[in-house]
């Protein structure tokens, strides 16, 4: 019997998340715009229809809109997706030109633009640091207590006492890095480097796959290499301390995001395993109903995914007007309007075709398409 937390919750919890991370990310684009002296024209919560909003003093209009799937930020003068200047634009007095996004200078565009997925790092930066400032981390090293039988970990001769150096190239520290490693590599064949008596041995073998089903009745498919450590050790970490531990922490996800994404580029991994927005309701909802630190450690890594994904060199996101600035810088000169056109309409379906796939897999992963076929 499962535990599924409900409509209502589900869409409770959705909200909150993505309306906070909106929030966040284009707050980022907003408070440098304003420090570099453009004015905002609009900030929105969510597209189409207009269901509450007020305009400030400076005329900006803050505004919460029907479809919570994302937001903007309008700054003056942006009036289309490459932010070209037209004739419009030099229509325009001195003054009112000088407040609009492309008066601005290349860095000055460029900081604009790259302060919505930073914000959203520091954002998740600061849970993470309140969880290891509450917490503390784990010191537990990768050194082998048990071995599982017809394990990967038995096959290639591991015994009690080692201690695990690397896996798949990828060096190895903690226990805990070691688990992190291993769930996304699920059977596939792997080089795993550990050390004996200060000898290294190099084997090679497949990671095994586990199975592992959730109170709400999902099932999540992790690797297993088959070996324990002792009892989890946890150290406190001081003030100091904690923004470093936090940033290498988000390091670590995005690496996780990046092998992740690399799996599925290269088939290793079924692009099956994506999920969209409607994946991320119901973790949401589930995530809220385990409780307040699970659900704010789901809002930290949903807003590290989102800066990353924002950062991906596609037209149409924040990393596509970062590498046309880049192409800019140096040409000294920008991309032709023409060129900025034709790949903002392909970024732009792109997007629309990823968003199907993964609607797809969403819909998919629910059981509709099974209901249907009877």
């Amino acid at each position: 019997m499962t535990d599924n937390p409900g409509i209502l919750i589900t869409l409770f919890a959705f909200l909150i998340v993505i309306g906070v991370l909106v929030f966040v990310h284009e707050m980022g684009h907003y408070m440098v715009g304003r420090w570099c002296g453009v004015k905002a024209e609009t900030f929105s919560i969510g597209f189409g229809k207009e269901l509450t909003g007020w305009t400030d003093k400076r005329g900006t209009r803050w505004k919460i809109c029907m479809l919570p799937l994302g937001g903007y930020v309008q700054f003056a003068g942006d009036m289309d997706p490459a932010s070209t200047p037209n004739d419009d634009w030099v229509n325009l007095s001195p003054e009112e030109r000088n407040q609009t996004f492309q008066s601005k200078s290349l860095w000055k565009r460029s900081a604009i633009v790259f302060a919505g997925p930073a914000i959203n790092f520091i954002f998740a930066i600061l849970i993470i640091m309140g969880f290891v400032l509450t917490y503390g981390v784990t010191t537990t090293p990768p050194i082998v207590a048990e071995i599982s039988e017809n394990s990967a970990a038995e096959r290639i001769g591991m015994q009690p006492g080692d201690r695990v150096v690397s896996i798949d190239g990828d060096k190895v520290e903690l226990f805990s890095d070691l688990q992190k490693k291993v769930a996304l590599l699920a059977d596939q064949n792997v080089e795993i480097i550990y050390e004996r008596d200060d000898q290294l041995i190099t084997k090679q073998d497949t990671i095994g796959v586990q199975i592992i089903s959730d109170r709400f009745g999902n099932e999540y498919e992790f690797g297993l290499l088959g070996m324990s450590s002792n009892q989890i050790e946890w150290r406190d970490v001081s003030l100091a301390e904690a923004p470093v531990v936090a940033v290498n922490e988000t390091i670590g996800i995005v690496d996780q995001i990046v092998t992740t994404l690399g799996q599925v580029i290269t088939g290793k991994r079924s692009i099956k395993d994506l999920g969209g927005p409607l994946k991320i309701a119901q973790v949401s909802g589930e995530q809220f109903k385990l409780g307040l630190r699970n659900f704010v450690w789901f809002v930290a890594l949903i807003s590290i995914n989102l800066g990353f994904i924002n950062l991906l060199p596609i037209p149409m996101l924040d990393g596509g007007h970062l590498m046309f600035y880049a192409i800019e810088a140096v040409r000294r000169k920008p991309a032709s309007a023409k060129v900025q056109e034709w790949a903002f309409k392909s970024g732009f379906a792109l997007v629309v075709t990823f968003m199907l796939v993964v609607t797809f897999n969403d819909l998919t992963s629910f059981g509709l398409f099974s209901a249907l076929s009877g």
